[in-house]
């Protein structure tokens, strides 16, 4: 399917979205969609043996290179690990991302999740979909983009291990069948080589490759398919209802193909 459709998967770190939700962005590729990879930082803090700007320059350019592998672009909004805030400065920065991406969808972080970069990245970001059509909101950024005509649809993935902060089950919506796109999804997530050691010592996650592999697996069994990812989609006052990435990849949530 052909289609002008563009996608925003925006998360707090490099690897964020290669772990939640990959392969469904390998899908929307291969229909034809516009896929931009945003972070809200470079990852500064995801190191014990490189300063700051040393690990941040790394891993811009391993999420690059992993976007690629997809036909992505890849953008970062320059916020700092552990300083993601709810402020006004924020939520402009956030809004004139949005605006320059243009997006139809939009997926981000879960608003319950065990990071505090992760939670503000999913108020924000929410905040920015409902800012980004009101021409009177300036982002007073560099040469802004333009309002959005309607707000994007707007989708969260999966918490980490699917489980809000105090561990609780976080039921997803609906699952994406990624099965025939799994070893993309495997190979985007190989390009941050510089995390295999920091999420052992710090996440205490022992093969990063086969934790992405495990959880594919999980949230494949729950509909009969060998690896999938969940999602929840937004849909408070004024948010587009009908479920416009299902219909994108032709999927019906469930497991099964829609003609």
């Amino acid at each position: 399917m052909s289609t002008d459709v563009r996608i925003l998967a925006i998360h707090a770190h490099p690897d964020d979205v290669e772990f939640q939700c990959a392969g469904t962005l390998a899908l929307l590729r291969e229909a034809g969609c516009a896929v931009t990879i945003a972070t809200m930082t470079p990852g500064d803090c995801g190191s014990a043996e490189h300063d700051s700007e040393s690990i941040a320059a790394i891993r811009r350019e391993e999420a690059a290179k992993a976007a690629a592998l997809i036909g992505a672009r890849y953008v970062c909004l320059e916020f700092r690990d552990l300083a993601i805030f709810n402020d006004d400065d924020a939520r402009r920065r956030v809004t004139e991302a949005v605006r320059r991406a243009r997006p139809d969808v939009i997926l981000t972080a879960p608003p319950v999740d065990y990071l505090c970069d992760h939670e503000m990245t999913s108020l924000l970001v929410r905040d920015a979909c409902f800012a980004a059509p009101c021409p009177n909101y300036a982002t007073r950024q560099w040469d802004p983009a333009g309002a959005l005509a309607r707000i994007p649809h707007l989708y969260f993935v999966d918490a980490l291990e699917g489980t809000d902060r105090d561990g609780r089950p976080a039921p997803v919506d609906f699952h994406v069948d990624i099965s025939r796109v799994f070893e993309v999804k495997r190979r985007m997530l190989a390009c941050h080589a510089s995390q295999r050691d920091w999420l052992l010592r710090q996440h205490g996650i022992d093969e990063y490759l086969d934790s992405q592999a495990k959880w594919a697996a999980h949230r494949g069994a729950e509909i009969g398919v060998e690896r999938a990812e969940g999602f929840r989609q937004y849909r408070g006052h004024a948010y587009p209802q009908d479920n416009l990435l299902l219909k994108l990849l032709r999927q019906d949530g469930r497991g099964g193909a829609v003609a």
